[in-house]
Protein backbone atom coordinates (compact mmCIF):
# COMPACT_ATOMS: atom_id res chain seq x y z
CA UNK A 1 0.00 0.00 0.00
CA UNK A 2 2.87 2.55 1.02
CA UNK A 3 4.82 1.53 -2.46
CA UNK A 4 1.55 2.39 -4.82
CA UNK A 5 0.97 5.58 -2.46
CA UNK A 6 4.09 7.00 -3.22
CA UNK A 7 4.43 5.94 -6.70
CA UNK A 8 0.58 7.74 -6.85
CA UNK A 9 2.37 10.95 -5.30
CA UNK A 10 5.83 10.69 -7.93
CA UNK A 11 3.49 10.80 -11.29
CA UNK A 12 1.36 14.05 -9.56
CA UNK A 13 4.63 15.64 -8.91
CA UNK A 14 5.72 15.07 -12.86
CA UNK A 15 2.21 16.11 -14.10
CA UNK A 16 2.90 19.54 -12.34
CA UNK A 17 6.24 19.73 -13.55
CA UNK A 18 4.99 19.37 -16.68
CA UNK A 19 2.55 21.84 -16.70
CA UNK A 20 4.82 24.38 -15.47
CA UNK A 21 7.00 24.24 -17.72
CA UNK A 22 4.11 24.49 -20.28
CA UNK A 23 2.84 27.48 -19.12
CA UNK A 24 6.26 28.62 -18.94
CA UNK A 25 7.44 28.17 -22.92
CA UNK A 26 3.68 29.46 -23.83
CA UNK A 27 4.68 32.97 -21.73
CA UNK A 28 8.29 32.96 -23.77
CA UNK A 29 6.50 32.27 -26.71
CA UNK A 30 4.21 35.47 -26.24
CA UNK A 31 6.90 37.56 -25.07
CA UNK A 32 9.06 36.70 -28.71
CA UNK A 33 5.94 37.61 -30.26
CA UNK A 34 5.59 40.71 -29.08
CA UNK A 35 9.21 41.95 -29.22
CA UNK A 36 9.22 40.97 -33.18
CA UNK A 37 6.14 43.03 -32.94
CA UNK A 38 8.25 45.79 -31.42
CA UNK A 39 10.96 45.07 -33.81
CA UNK A 40 8.56 45.30 -37.54
CA UNK A 41 7.22 48.85 -36.09
CA UNK A 42 10.41 50.16 -35.17
CA UNK A 43 11.71 49.27 -38.77
CA UNK A 44 8.91 50.68 -40.42
CA UNK A 45 9.06 53.85 -38.73
CA UNK A 46 13.04 53.97 -39.29
CA UNK A 47 12.17 53.40 -43.01
CA UNK A 48 9.80 56.41 -43.12
CA UNK A 49 12.10 58.25 -41.16
CA UNK A 50 15.08 57.41 -43.40
CA UNK A 51 13.32 58.21 -46.25
CA UNK A 52 11.75 61.50 -45.12
CA UNK A 53 15.07 63.02 -44.30
CA UNK A 54 16.39 61.68 -47.78
CA UNK A 55 13.93 63.62 -49.37
CA UNK A 56 15.00 66.73 -47.30
CA UNK A 57 18.48 66.18 -48.28
CA UNK A 58 17.78 65.69 -52.23
CA UNK A 59 15.36 69.23 -51.07
CA UNK A 60 18.89 71.01 -49.71
CA UNK A 61 21.25 70.12 -52.80
CA UNK A 62 20.63 73.21 -55.06
CA UNK A 63 23.49 75.09 -57.09
CA UNK A 64 23.02 77.97 -54.75
CA UNK A 65 24.02 76.24 -51.55
CA UNK A 66 26.68 74.35 -53.32
CA UNK A 67 28.43 77.46 -54.72
CA UNK A 68 28.05 78.83 -51.16
CA UNK A 69 29.71 76.04 -49.82
CA UNK A 70 32.78 76.84 -52.03
CA UNK A 71 32.90 80.20 -51.53
CA UNK A 72 32.92 79.66 -47.41
CA UNK A 73 34.86 76.72 -47.38
CA UNK A 74 38.05 77.04 -44.69
CA UNK A 75 41.04 75.35 -43.92
CA UNK A 76 43.89 75.80 -41.33
CA UNK A 77 47.54 75.51 -42.60
CA UNK A 78 48.37 75.35 -39.20
CA UNK A 79 47.45 71.61 -38.81
CA UNK A 80 50.52 70.81 -40.87
CA UNK A 81 53.06 73.35 -39.90
CA UNK A 82 56.48 70.80 -40.34
CA UNK A 83 55.50 70.11 -43.76
CA UNK A 84 54.79 73.78 -44.95
CA UNK A 85 57.75 75.42 -43.02
CA UNK A 86 60.00 72.84 -45.13
CA UNK A 87 58.78 73.81 -48.10
CA UNK A 88 59.89 77.57 -47.39
CA UNK A 89 62.71 76.31 -46.48
CA UNK A 90 63.74 74.83 -49.42
CA UNK A 91 61.92 77.89 -51.65
CA UNK A 92 64.78 79.72 -49.34
CA UNK A 93 67.51 77.40 -50.07
CA UNK A 94 67.18 77.45 -53.57
CA UNK A 95 66.88 81.54 -53.69
CA UNK A 96 70.20 81.16 -51.61
CA UNK A 97 71.73 79.19 -54.83
CA UNK A 98 72.91 81.88 -57.25
CA UNK A 99 74.43 83.84 -54.37
CA UNK A 100 76.70 80.87 -53.05
CA UNK A 101 76.92 79.41 -55.98
CA UNK A 102 78.68 82.23 -57.65
CA UNK A 103 81.21 83.12 -54.06
CA UNK A 104 82.22 79.27 -54.99
CA UNK A 105 83.05 79.93 -58.73
CA UNK A 106 84.27 83.79 -58.35
CA UNK A 107 86.71 82.03 -55.59
CA UNK A 108 86.97 79.29 -57.96
CA UNK A 109 88.19 81.11 -60.91
CA UNK A 110 90.61 83.09 -59.22
CA UNK A 111 92.11 80.44 -57.96
CA UNK A 112 92.64 78.84 -61.62
CA UNK A 113 94.07 82.29 -63.03
CA UNK A 114 96.43 82.04 -60.21
CA UNK A 115 97.64 78.85 -61.11
CA UNK A 116 97.53 79.99 -65.13
CA UNK A 117 99.37 83.40 -64.50
CA UNK A 118 101.82 80.97 -62.48
CA UNK A 119 102.93 79.53 -65.79
CA UNK A 120 103.38 83.11 -67.95
CA UNK A 121 105.04 84.77 -64.59
CA UNK A 122 106.53 83.10 -62.30
CA UNK A 123 107.60 79.54 -63.76
CA UNK A 124 110.05 81.40 -65.93
CA UNK A 125 111.99 83.05 -63.31
CA UNK A 126 112.02 79.78 -61.31
CA UNK A 127 113.65 77.99 -64.92
CA UNK A 128 115.95 80.61 -64.97
CA UNK A 129 117.15 80.55 -61.14
CA UNK A 130 117.29 76.95 -61.13
CA UNK A 131 119.71 77.36 -64.34
CA UNK A 132 121.60 79.82 -62.75
CA UNK A 133 122.01 77.34 -60.20
CA UNK A 134 123.54 74.75 -62.32
CA UNK A 135 125.60 77.30 -63.92
CA UNK A 136 127.56 78.51 -60.62
CA UNK A 137 127.55 74.86 -58.83
CA UNK A 138 131.17 74.56 -60.38
CA UNK A 139 132.43 77.47 -58.97
CA UNK A 140 130.72 77.21 -55.55
CA UNK A 141 131.28 73.58 -55.01
CA UNK A 142 128.27 71.13 -53.64
CA UNK A 143 129.41 70.99 -50.24
CA UNK A 144 127.21 67.82 -49.84
CA UNK A 145 123.89 69.36 -51.02
CA UNK A 146 121.81 68.30 -54.01
CA UNK A 147 122.53 69.74 -57.22
CA UNK A 148 118.64 71.18 -56.77
CA UNK A 149 115.57 71.09 -54.68
CA UNK A 150 112.96 68.62 -55.68
CA UNK A 151 110.72 71.96 -57.01
CA UNK A 152 113.65 73.50 -58.74
CA UNK A 153 113.71 70.18 -60.36
CA UNK A 154 109.69 69.92 -60.92
CA UNK A 155 110.22 73.50 -62.78
CA UNK A 156 112.77 72.66 -64.91
CA UNK A 157 111.36 69.71 -65.94
CA UNK A 158 108.12 72.15 -66.78
CA UNK A 159 110.08 74.70 -68.37
CA UNK A 160 111.70 72.05 -70.69
CA UNK A 161 108.25 70.62 -71.55
CA UNK A 162 106.84 73.90 -72.48
CA UNK A 163 109.47 74.41 -74.56
CA UNK A 164 109.60 71.33 -76.40
CA UNK A 165 105.51 71.29 -77.32
CA UNK A 166 105.64 74.50 -78.18
CA UNK A 167 108.46 73.78 -81.16
CA UNK A 168 106.13 70.86 -81.78
CA UNK A 169 102.81 73.13 -81.78
CA UNK A 170 104.71 75.34 -84.29
CA UNK A 171 104.66 72.66 -86.83
CA UNK A 172 100.67 72.96 -86.52
CA UNK A 173 98.89 74.86 -89.25
CA UNK A 174 95.68 76.61 -87.77
CA UNK A 175 94.63 77.99 -90.93
CA UNK A 176 94.32 74.43 -92.59
CA UNK A 177 92.53 73.46 -89.49
CA UNK A 178 89.82 76.00 -89.53
CA UNK A 179 88.69 75.44 -93.12
CA UNK A 180 89.44 71.56 -92.75
CA UNK A 181 86.53 72.22 -89.89
CA UNK A 182 84.42 74.45 -91.27
CA UNK A 183 84.11 72.45 -94.69
CA UNK A 184 82.00 69.34 -92.32
CA UNK A 185 78.44 69.68 -91.74
CA UNK A 186 76.81 71.09 -88.61
CA UNK A 187 75.38 68.05 -87.28
CA UNK A 188 79.22 66.01 -87.50
CA UNK A 189 80.91 69.34 -85.90
CA UNK A 190 77.85 69.24 -83.05
CA UNK A 191 79.03 65.74 -82.66
CA UNK A 192 82.98 66.28 -83.09
CA UNK A 193 82.56 68.87 -79.81
CA UNK A 194 80.28 66.57 -77.29
CA UNK A 195 83.39 63.96 -78.36
CA UNK A 196 85.97 66.67 -77.71
CA UNK A 197 84.30 67.63 -74.40
CA UNK A 198 84.66 63.82 -73.37
CA UNK A 199 88.35 63.68 -74.53
CA UNK A 200 89.77 66.72 -72.59
CA UNK A 201 88.16 65.14 -69.72
CA UNK A 202 90.04 61.85 -69.77
CA UNK A 203 92.90 63.93 -70.82
CA UNK A 204 93.12 65.50 -67.86
CA UNK A 205 92.37 62.77 -65.51
CA UNK A 206 95.20 60.81 -66.72
CA UNK A 207 97.06 63.68 -67.72
CA UNK A 208 98.25 64.88 -64.03
CA UNK A 209 99.24 61.06 -63.44
CA UNK A 210 101.96 61.18 -65.72
CA UNK A 211 102.97 64.53 -64.71
CA UNK A 212 103.04 63.55 -61.34
CA UNK A 213 104.74 60.25 -61.78
CA UNK A 214 107.42 61.77 -63.67
CA UNK A 215 108.09 64.62 -60.90
CA UNK A 216 108.64 62.14 -58.20
CA UNK A 217 110.76 59.60 -60.52
CA UNK A 218 112.95 62.53 -61.16
CA UNK A 219 112.82 63.70 -57.39
CA UNK A 220 112.74 60.25 -55.37
CA UNK A 221 115.43 59.44 -53.47
CA UNK A 222 118.07 57.04 -54.55
CA UNK A 223 118.50 55.45 -51.77
CA UNK A 224 115.35 53.65 -52.68
CA UNK A 225 115.57 50.42 -54.35
CA UNK A 226 114.35 51.69 -58.31
CA UNK A 227 110.72 50.50 -59.43
CA UNK A 228 110.13 52.62 -62.40
CA UNK A 229 111.01 52.85 -66.11
CA UNK A 230 113.66 56.15 -66.30
CA UNK A 231 113.21 59.62 -65.69
CA UNK A 232 113.55 59.82 -69.53
CA UNK A 233 110.59 57.57 -70.75
CA UNK A 234 108.34 59.52 -68.04
CA UNK A 235 109.38 62.55 -69.66
CA UNK A 236 108.75 61.39 -73.26
CA UNK A 237 105.44 60.70 -72.09
CA UNK A 238 104.58 64.08 -70.43
CA UNK A 239 105.76 65.79 -73.68
CA UNK A 240 103.48 63.34 -76.15
CA UNK A 241 100.72 63.89 -73.46
CA UNK A 242 100.87 68.03 -73.16
CA UNK A 243 101.28 68.24 -76.86
CA UNK A 244 98.33 66.05 -77.70
CA UNK A 245 95.93 67.72 -75.05
CA UNK A 246 97.09 71.53 -76.63
CA UNK A 247 96.08 70.15 -80.25
CA UNK A 248 92.83 68.81 -78.70
CA UNK A 249 92.59 72.03 -76.76
CA UNK A 250 92.98 73.90 -80.68
CA UNK A 251 90.87 71.94 -82.59
CA UNK A 252 88.15 72.47 -79.32
CA UNK A 253 88.56 75.73 -80.05
CA UNK A 254 89.04 76.12 -83.21
CA UNK A 255 85.59 74.63 -83.71
CA UNK A 256 84.35 76.86 -81.59
CA UNK A 257 85.72 79.78 -83.45
CA UNK A 258 83.60 78.32 -86.81
CA UNK A 259 79.96 78.55 -84.84
CA UNK A 260 80.93 82.15 -84.51
CA UNK A 261 81.79 82.91 -88.00
CA UNK A 262 79.04 80.85 -89.28
CA UNK A 263 76.39 82.90 -91.40
CA UNK A 264 72.35 81.53 -89.57
CA UNK A 265 74.66 81.06 -86.31
CA UNK A 266 72.78 77.35 -86.14
CA UNK A 267 75.80 75.82 -84.73
CA UNK A 268 76.68 77.99 -82.05
CA UNK A 269 72.76 77.98 -80.98
CA UNK A 270 73.34 74.39 -80.95
CA UNK A 271 76.27 74.34 -79.03
CA UNK A 272 74.63 76.22 -76.04
CA UNK A 273 71.58 73.86 -76.24
CA UNK A 274 74.14 71.28 -75.28
CA UNK A 275 74.34 72.85 -72.04
CA UNK A 276 70.89 72.53 -71.10
CA UNK A 277 71.15 68.82 -71.87
CA UNK A 278 73.58 68.73 -69.10
CA UNK A 279 70.53 69.53 -66.95
CA UNK A 280 69.28 66.44 -67.51
CA UNK A 281 71.87 64.52 -67.19
CA UNK A 282 72.47 65.67 -63.42
CA UNK A 283 69.38 66.97 -62.02
CA UNK A 284 67.24 63.74 -61.78
CA UNK A 285 70.52 61.42 -60.12
CA UNK A 286 71.12 60.99 -56.76
CA UNK A 287 73.81 63.15 -55.46
CA UNK A 288 75.70 63.45 -52.38
CA UNK A 289 78.15 66.14 -50.47
CA UNK A 290 81.16 64.81 -52.20
CA UNK A 291 79.43 64.04 -55.28
CA UNK A 292 78.26 67.93 -55.38
CA UNK A 293 81.59 68.85 -54.64
CA UNK A 294 83.21 67.16 -58.08
CA UNK A 295 80.72 68.41 -59.62
CA UNK A 296 81.36 72.13 -58.19
CA UNK A 297 85.05 71.55 -59.24
CA UNK A 298 84.21 70.48 -62.77
CA UNK A 299 82.01 73.75 -63.25
CA UNK A 300 85.03 76.08 -61.96
CA UNK A 301 86.88 73.92 -63.99
CA UNK A 302 84.70 74.38 -67.42
CA UNK A 303 83.80 78.27 -67.35
CA UNK A 304 87.52 78.86 -66.99
CA UNK A 305 88.37 77.21 -69.79
CA UNK A 306 85.47 78.68 -71.71
CA UNK A 307 86.89 81.76 -70.88
CA UNK A 308 89.98 80.95 -72.72
CA UNK A 309 88.30 79.77 -75.58
CA UNK A 310 86.66 82.57 -75.88
CA UNK A 311 89.50 84.95 -75.40
CA UNK A 312 91.36 82.23 -78.30
CA UNK A 313 88.49 83.26 -80.73
CA UNK A 314 88.16 86.73 -80.22
CA UNK A 315 92.49 87.37 -80.86
CA UNK A 316 91.72 84.63 -84.09
CA UNK A 317 89.38 87.12 -85.28
CA UNK A 318 90.57 90.22 -84.60
CA UNK A 319 93.57 89.28 -86.59
CA UNK A 320 91.37 88.32 -89.36
CA UNK A 321 90.20 92.22 -89.41
CA UNK A 322 93.24 93.86 -88.71
CA UNK A 323 92.58 94.58 -85.25
CA UNK A 324 89.61 96.73 -86.00
CA UNK A 325 87.55 97.35 -82.51
CA UNK A 326 84.76 97.62 -84.96
CA UNK A 327 84.54 94.00 -85.08
CA UNK A 328 85.41 93.36 -81.28
CA UNK A 329 81.00 94.97 -80.86
CA UNK A 330 80.13 92.28 -83.47
CA UNK A 331 82.01 89.25 -81.51
CA UNK A 332 80.16 91.05 -77.99
CA UNK A 333 76.78 89.89 -78.15
CA UNK A 334 77.65 86.17 -78.84
CA UNK A 335 80.41 86.01 -76.11
CA UNK A 336 77.86 87.66 -73.38
CA UNK A 337 75.14 84.86 -75.08
CA UNK A 338 77.92 82.13 -74.14
CA UNK A 339 78.78 83.35 -70.74
CA UNK A 340 75.05 83.76 -70.03
CA UNK A 341 74.03 80.30 -70.95
CA UNK A 342 76.87 78.72 -69.03
CA UNK A 343 75.71 80.65 -66.00
CA UNK A 344 72.49 79.90 -66.37
CA UNK A 345 72.88 76.26 -66.78
CA UNK A 346 74.72 76.28 -63.99
CA UNK A 347 72.25 78.06 -61.73
CA UNK A 348 69.71 75.66 -62.63
CA UNK A 349 71.54 72.78 -61.98
CA UNK A 350 72.77 72.79 -58.96
CA UNK A 351 69.22 74.87 -57.79
CA UNK A 352 67.46 71.34 -58.37
CA UNK A 353 70.42 69.22 -57.55
CA UNK A 354 70.17 70.83 -53.69
CA UNK A 355 66.63 70.62 -53.72
CA UNK A 356 66.32 66.93 -54.79
CA UNK A 357 68.75 65.63 -52.86
CA UNK A 358 67.93 67.86 -49.24
CA UNK A 359 71.27 70.03 -49.13
CA UNK A 360 71.65 72.77 -47.77
CA UNK A 361 72.59 75.84 -49.29
CA UNK A 362 76.00 76.41 -46.37
CA UNK A 363 77.36 73.63 -47.93
CA UNK A 364 79.09 75.81 -50.89
CA UNK A 365 80.92 77.55 -48.14
CA UNK A 366 82.54 73.93 -47.06
CA UNK A 367 83.24 73.76 -50.51
CA UNK A 368 85.25 77.37 -50.70
CA UNK A 369 86.94 76.77 -47.25
CA UNK A 370 88.16 72.90 -48.70
CA UNK A 371 89.64 74.80 -51.66
CA UNK A 372 91.14 77.85 -49.28
CA UNK A 373 92.66 74.97 -47.25
CA UNK A 374 95.20 73.79 -50.56
CA UNK A 375 96.26 77.14 -51.20
CA UNK A 376 96.89 77.53 -47.43
CA UNK A 377 98.87 74.48 -46.87
CA UNK A 378 100.96 74.96 -49.90
CA UNK A 379 102.44 78.14 -48.14
CA UNK A 380 103.50 75.95 -45.50
CA UNK A 381 106.86 74.71 -44.70
CA UNK A 382 106.16 70.89 -44.72
CA UNK A 383 104.08 71.46 -48.58
CA UNK A 384 104.17 68.22 -50.17
CA UNK A 385 103.22 70.02 -53.74
CA UNK A 386 103.04 72.79 -55.56
CA UNK A 387 99.82 74.97 -55.37
CA UNK A 388 99.62 74.73 -59.43
CA UNK A 389 99.56 70.76 -58.94
CA UNK A 390 96.82 70.97 -56.19
CA UNK A 391 94.37 72.87 -58.73
CA UNK A 392 95.18 70.64 -61.16
CA UNK A 393 94.25 67.48 -58.89
CA UNK A 394 91.30 68.95 -57.14
CA UNK A 395 89.25 70.47 -59.90
CA UNK A 396 90.90 68.72 -63.21
CA UNK A 397 92.19 71.99 -64.47
CA UNK A 398 95.94 71.14 -66.01
CA UNK A 399 97.41 74.58 -66.89
CA UNK A 400 100.54 73.73 -69.53
CA UNK A 401 98.22 72.64 -72.33
CA UNK A 402 95.84 75.78 -72.63
CA UNK A 403 98.68 78.30 -71.61
CA UNK A 404 100.82 76.30 -74.26
CA UNK A 405 97.94 77.20 -76.75
CA UNK A 406 97.32 80.47 -75.54
CA UNK A 407 101.15 81.16 -76.43
CA UNK A 408 100.85 79.59 -79.70
CA UNK A 409 97.72 81.35 -80.55
CA UNK A 410 99.31 85.24 -79.28
CA UNK A 411 103.00 84.38 -81.02
CA UNK A 412 100.78 83.58 -84.25
CA UNK A 413 98.40 86.58 -84.37
CA UNK A 414 100.83 89.38 -82.88
CA UNK A 415 103.96 90.40 -84.58
CA UNK A 416 106.85 91.84 -82.58
CA UNK A 417 109.32 93.84 -84.59
CA UNK A 418 111.43 96.90 -83.19
CA UNK A 419 112.55 98.36 -80.15
CA UNK A 420 109.28 99.54 -78.75
CA UNK A 421 107.23 96.41 -79.61
CA UNK A 422 109.63 94.98 -77.46
CA UNK A 423 108.97 97.32 -74.87
CA UNK A 424 105.64 96.57 -74.80
CA UNK A 425 106.15 93.15 -74.39
CA UNK A 426 108.51 93.79 -71.40
CA UNK A 427 105.72 96.28 -70.16
CA UNK A 428 103.02 93.59 -70.36
CA UNK A 429 105.08 90.89 -68.65
CA UNK A 430 105.49 93.43 -66.11
CA UNK A 431 101.91 93.79 -65.62
CA UNK A 432 101.15 90.01 -65.81
CA UNK A 433 103.62 89.68 -62.73
CA UNK A 434 101.55 92.56 -60.78
CA UNK A 435 98.27 91.41 -61.61
CA UNK A 436 99.56 87.45 -60.48
CA UNK A 437 101.35 89.18 -57.28
CA UNK A 438 98.46 90.96 -56.36
CA UNK A 439 96.03 88.36 -57.05
CA UNK A 440 97.94 85.85 -54.77
CA UNK A 441 98.12 88.07 -51.89
CA UNK A 442 94.45 88.46 -52.19
CA UNK A 443 93.51 85.02 -52.40
CA UNK A 444 95.78 84.46 -49.80
CA UNK A 445 94.06 86.47 -47.45
CA UNK A 446 90.78 85.40 -48.01
CA UNK A 447 91.53 82.14 -48.02
CA UNK A 448 93.04 82.29 -44.25
CA UNK A 449 89.79 84.02 -43.61
CA UNK A 450 87.63 81.01 -45.05
CA UNK A 451 90.46 78.15 -43.07
CA UNK A 452 89.61 80.23 -39.76
CA UNK A 453 85.52 80.66 -40.14
CA UNK A 454 85.84 76.49 -40.80
CA UNK A 455 88.09 75.90 -37.59
CA UNK A 456 90.49 73.89 -40.18
CA UNK A 457 93.69 75.55 -38.39
CA UNK A 458 94.57 72.29 -36.80
CA UNK A 459 95.21 70.71 -39.92
CA UNK A 460 97.64 73.19 -41.48
CA UNK A 461 100.12 71.71 -38.29
CA UNK A 462 99.20 67.76 -39.17
CA UNK A 463 102.51 66.19 -41.00
CA UNK A 464 102.06 65.51 -44.51
CA UNK A 465 100.89 61.96 -45.64
CA UNK A 466 103.37 59.30 -45.56
CA UNK A 467 103.50 56.35 -47.37
CA UNK A 468 103.11 53.82 -44.90
CA UNK A 469 99.75 56.07 -43.86
CA UNK A 470 98.43 55.89 -47.61
CA UNK A 471 99.55 51.77 -47.47
CA UNK A 472 97.35 51.67 -43.84
CA UNK A 473 94.42 53.71 -45.91
CA UNK A 474 94.57 51.16 -48.98
CA UNK A 475 94.83 48.31 -46.64
CA UNK A 476 91.37 49.39 -44.57
CA UNK A 477 89.56 49.87 -47.79
CA UNK A 478 90.53 46.74 -49.07
CA UNK A 479 88.99 44.97 -45.56
CA UNK A 480 85.69 44.44 -47.01
CA UNK A 481 87.52 41.55 -49.49
CA UNK A 482 89.43 39.74 -46.05
CA UNK A 483 87.51 36.67 -45.01
CA UNK A 484 86.91 36.07 -41.07
CA UNK A 485 87.71 32.91 -39.89
CA UNK A 486 86.20 32.04 -36.24
CA UNK A 487 88.21 30.06 -33.42
CA UNK A 488 87.57 26.79 -32.27
CA UNK A 489 84.92 27.34 -29.69
CA UNK A 490 84.06 30.78 -30.20
CA UNK A 491 81.91 33.26 -27.74
CA UNK A 492 78.20 33.48 -29.46
CA UNK A 493 76.57 37.04 -28.45
CA UNK A 494 72.55 37.53 -28.66
CA UNK A 495 72.66 38.24 -32.30
CA UNK A 496 74.36 35.10 -33.78
CA UNK A 497 77.92 36.60 -34.21
CA UNK A 498 80.99 35.06 -33.05
CA UNK A 499 82.96 37.74 -30.32
CA UNK A 500 86.32 36.36 -30.44
CA UNK A 501 87.23 35.87 -34.13
CA UNK A 502 90.25 36.54 -35.98
CA UNK A 503 91.25 38.37 -39.84
CA UNK A 504 93.88 37.68 -41.84
CA UNK A 505 97.12 39.86 -41.65
CA UNK A 506 96.63 42.59 -43.08
CA UNK A 507 92.98 43.09 -41.40
CA UNK A 508 95.07 43.26 -38.03
CA UNK A 509 97.67 45.11 -39.21
CA UNK A 510 95.60 48.08 -40.62
CA UNK A 511 93.53 48.06 -37.03
CA UNK A 512 96.64 48.34 -35.58
CA UNK A 513 98.04 51.78 -37.75
CA UNK A 514 94.70 53.25 -37.91
CA UNK A 515 95.05 54.88 -34.67
CA UNK A 516 98.50 56.25 -35.20
CA UNK A 517 96.93 58.86 -37.88
CA UNK A 518 96.67 62.42 -36.96
CA UNK A 519 93.22 63.35 -35.71
CA UNK A 520 91.55 66.48 -35.07
CA UNK A 521 88.52 68.34 -34.03
CA UNK A 522 88.36 69.57 -37.23
CA UNK A 523 88.28 66.38 -38.83
CA UNK A 524 84.78 65.56 -38.66
CA UNK A 525 84.02 69.25 -40.23
CA UNK A 526 83.76 68.09 -44.27
CA UNK A 527 82.93 64.81 -43.83
CA UNK A 528 79.66 63.83 -46.06
CA UNK A 529 76.83 62.56 -43.54
CA UNK A 530 75.40 59.79 -45.10
CA UNK A 531 71.64 58.74 -44.34
CA UNK A 532 72.19 55.17 -44.83
CA UNK A 533 74.91 54.81 -42.24
CA UNK A 534 72.80 56.18 -39.68
CA UNK A 535 70.20 53.40 -40.37
CA UNK A 536 72.48 50.48 -40.10
CA UNK A 537 73.57 48.96 -36.95
CA UNK A 538 77.08 48.55 -35.89
CA UNK A 539 78.48 45.32 -34.27
CA UNK A 540 81.30 47.56 -31.39
CA UNK A 541 82.83 44.15 -30.22
CA UNK A 542 83.54 43.36 -34.24
CA UNK A 543 83.05 46.08 -36.33
CA UNK A 544 80.60 44.65 -38.50
CA UNK A 545 77.14 45.64 -39.71
CA UNK A 546 74.28 43.95 -38.04
CA UNK A 547 75.01 40.23 -38.99
CA UNK A 548 76.69 40.70 -42.03
CA UNK A 549 80.71 39.82 -42.31
CA UNK A 550 81.45 43.07 -44.08
CA UNK A 551 83.41 46.06 -42.11
CA UNK A 552 82.00 49.43 -42.24
CA UNK A 553 83.52 51.65 -45.24
CA UNK A 554 85.41 54.55 -44.22
CA UNK A 555 83.83 58.01 -45.19
CA UNK A 556 85.89 60.33 -47.03
CA UNK A 557 86.47 63.95 -45.82
CA UNK A 558 86.32 66.43 -48.79
CA UNK A 559 90.33 67.47 -48.37
CA UNK A 560 90.96 63.64 -49.66
CA UNK A 561 88.93 64.42 -52.50
CA UNK A 562 90.34 65.02 -56.37
CA UNK A 563 88.26 65.76 -59.56
CA UNK A 564 88.40 62.06 -60.44
CA UNK A 565 87.87 60.17 -57.10
CA UNK A 566 84.70 57.77 -57.45
CA UNK A 567 83.03 58.55 -53.93
CA UNK A 568 79.48 57.52 -53.68
CA UNK A 569 76.34 55.99 -56.58
CA UNK A 570 74.92 58.34 -58.80
CA UNK A 571 71.65 56.51 -59.34
CA UNK A 572 68.67 57.59 -61.74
Amino acid sequence: MADSQSSGLGDEKEKENEDRERSRHAAQAEKNKEKDAVKETLSSKDKNGGSMGKKRNLSDLSLVRFITTELTRGYFLEHNEAKYTERRERVYTCLRIPKELEKLMTFGFFLCLDAFLYVFTLLPLRVILALLRLLTLPCCGLGGARLLQPAQVCDVLKGFIMVLCYSMMSYVDYSMMYHLIRGQSVIKLYIIYNMLEVADRLFSSFGQDILDALYWTATEPKEKKRAHIGVIPHFLMAVLYVFLHAILIMVQATTLNVAFNSHNKSLLTIMMSNNFVEIKGSVFKKFEKNNLFQMSNSDIKERFTNYILLLIVCLRNMEQFSWNPDHLWVLFPDVVMVIASEVAVDIVKHAFITKFNDISADVYGEYRASLAFDLVSSRQKNAYTDYSDSVSRRMGFIPLPLALLLIRVVMSSVKIQGSLSFMCVLLFYLGMITLKVLNSIVLLGRSCVFVKEANMEEKLFDPPPSAASSRVNSRAHRTKHVHIVPQQDPTINKGGIPLSSHTTQPANMAESAAPTLPKSDSDTFLTTPDEEDDEKIINVDTGLEGGGLEPRTPKKDLLEIDRFTICGNRID
